[in-house]
């Protein structure tokens, strides 16, 4: 049946088939216009766990979703799939996430005699970190190369380094929109080249990264405001305690948005970790920190990008961890992905 035949053939007003793909669309990733690839990964979270689970979690909610959304009506109809989810990398997350253990206890504990084993399992943890990373530039270069617009569901915050290497060699000069409680310019954090605290050093290697424009920050370290300041030409911050200092005195959250994409470039990644959203609707995140952004504040400021005539070049969305008894995480994260896809579809090229 071809796409045409199917979105004549669906009822977007029915309930989801359990056997669709995400969203209860019919849809395979060939015949999308937008293709989710899933990176089900989380080696080097140091407190709380679970986001290897996210894309799951994430597409079982998603059958919950009205597909009426009242800026992008039509969104259905373009054609959104999740990639195939890639059994051996959950499976390699998790045998990975006990020697990446062995590092951290062993930097906890000290002493000589955890110093080999230790140096061995960060050996194995890093090369092994970088496979994956080459396997996510492969996968979101191969859908780039199909024409399809892509986004990558995580996963921890380290999962979109290899899409950002596959924008690199397809876009001399982007920027990065970077929503998060955490400023992730960490180096080597805990001794991991590819930590999810390092997400944002590692993409600031990439000469082709101009901009970093990061959103929602609060907490950062010492190590982290030296490369701010060593990165000042590249980069811009935007802390929630002085967002909200601004408006508590006057300033608008339109005012703010309009400044804050001023500072990108014309070509635009979308970097969005869930912990950039109050802890109340992410309660399960692996490092959730008081205040943050509403719900609606986020999807405010990503549709006044989508309006601002930038192109949205792709975006991931890292570190929903599902809830043992819960699927609140797993809701919000399929919410805030539908509207991602919205604002990619209108503003993706």
């Amino acid at each position: 049946m071809s796409k045409a035949s199917k979105i004549k053939d669906f009822d977007p007003n029915s309930p989801g088939d359990a056997d669709a793909n995400i969203y209860g669309l019919p849809f395979t990733p060939e015949e999308s216009d937008l293709v989710l690839v899933p990176v089900p990964w989380e080696v080097t979270t140091s407190y709380g766990g679970g986001t290897s689970r996210g894309p799951g979690a994430i597409f079982d909610a998603s059958f919950q979703v009205d597909l009426f959304h009242p800026e992008f009506p039509d969104l259905w109809k373009r054609g959104i799939a999740m990639d195939e989810p890639p059994k051996a990398l959950i499976e390699q997350s998790d045998a990975l996430k006990k020697q990446a253990k062995a590092v951290i206890d062993g930097l906890a504990h000290g002493g000589k005699k955890h110093h080999a084993r230790t140096r061995k399992a960060l050996e194995l943890v890093n090369a092994e970190c970088a496979v994956m990373n080459e396997w996510v530039e492969q996968r979101t270069g191969h859908w780039l190369d199909q024409g399809k617009l892509v986004g990558l569901v995580g996963g921890d915050h380290s999962t979109p380094l290899g899409f950002f290497h596959a924008q690199a060699k397809r876009h001399k000069r982007f920027g990065i929109l970077h929503l998060d409680a955490h400023l992730d310019l960490r180096r080597a954090y805990e001794g991991f080249t590819f930590s999810h605290a390092s997400i944002m050093y590692n993409a600031l290697r990439s000469k082709a990264v101009t901009t970093l424009v990061s959103v929602g920050i609060r907490d950062f370290c010492e190590e982290e405001a030296r490369v701010f300041k060593d990165e000042k030409m590249r980069v811009r911050l935007h802390r929630s305690a002085e967002l909200r200092r601004q408006q508590y005195e006057g300033s608008t959250w339109k005012q703010q948005c309009d400044h804050i994409i001023d500072q990108l470039p014309e070509k635009v990644h979308i970097s969005f970790d869930i912990d950039a959203l109050d802890p109340t609707l992410c309660p399960h995140t692996g490092t959730p920190v008081p205040g943050g952004l509403a719900f609606e504040e986020a999807t405010y400021l990503l549709s006044r990008l989508a309006a601002s005539g930038r192109t949205i070049i792709g975006f991931d969305l890292v570190e929903v961890s599902p809830g043992k008894h819960d699927d609140w995480d797993g809701n919000v994260g399929a919410r805030m992905l539908w509207h991602l896809c919205g604002v990619l579809a209108k503003a993706g090229r």
